[in-house]
């Protein structure tokens, strides 16, 4: 059987040193993103608050007062359906990195676990053929498994962000047809 020397292993622990740091690297600015985006939010959030503030005391009376306030919600829901569809893709920008470094991770476990099947296979006692290709066959299906499961959760994603954009545009059209309903239409 293959033995793992001491030089593999370290530069096995250092790659997976460096996987860590790049995964932590890579979910630090992600969560940068989705700060920067509620810093943005909370700054707009704080304008609006002041514009409306101003315009719901200079109002001469509760019809004006009644157009402001419907005025204001069509805007209010335009930018909650936004900010949830740019912390949507905030999130699914940081899951394909994790995704990516986990399928090449996989890719090369693989590679190395069939490379060490066969320095096995070729130094193995004769009539171990059909034991080795059983191993050899097992492997295969659970890498063909795991391509099964990434395609699924690929497929599932692109769901995932189509019903999103597709609620994100329902909710925009409602919050505007409510505006134009209440207006008198």
């Amino acid at each position: 059987m293959t033995t793992l020397t001491t030089e593999q292993m370290l530069a096995a622990q250092k790659a997976n040193v460096e996987t860590l740091f790049g995964l932590t690297r890579k979910a630090f600015e992600g969560l940068e993103k989705l700060v920067e985006l509620n810093m943005q939010l909370a700054k707009a959030a704080m304008v609006d608050a002041a514009d409306s503030a101003q315009a719901v005391m200079s109002a001469k009376d509760a019809q004006e007062l009644l157009a402001l306030q419907q005025k204001m919600l069509q805007p209010t829901a335009e930018k909650a359906t936004a900010y949830g569809r740019q912390a949507y893709e905030i999130a699914s920008a940081a899951g394909a990195e994790v995704t990516k470094v986990a399928e090449a991770q996989m890719a090369d476990l693989h590679k190395a676990m069939l490379s060490m099947m066969e320095s096995a296979a070729q130094n193995a006692p004769a009539g171990s053929e059909s034991a080795a290709a059983l191993v050899k066959s097992a492997m295969n299906a659970a890498q063909n498994a795991f391509e099964g499961v990434q395609k699924a959760s690929k497929h599932a994603a692109t769901f995932a962000q189509t019903h999103m954009h597709t609620m994100a545009e329902t909710a925009s059209r409602a919050a505007q047809q409510s505006t134009t309903d209440r207006r008198g239409g």
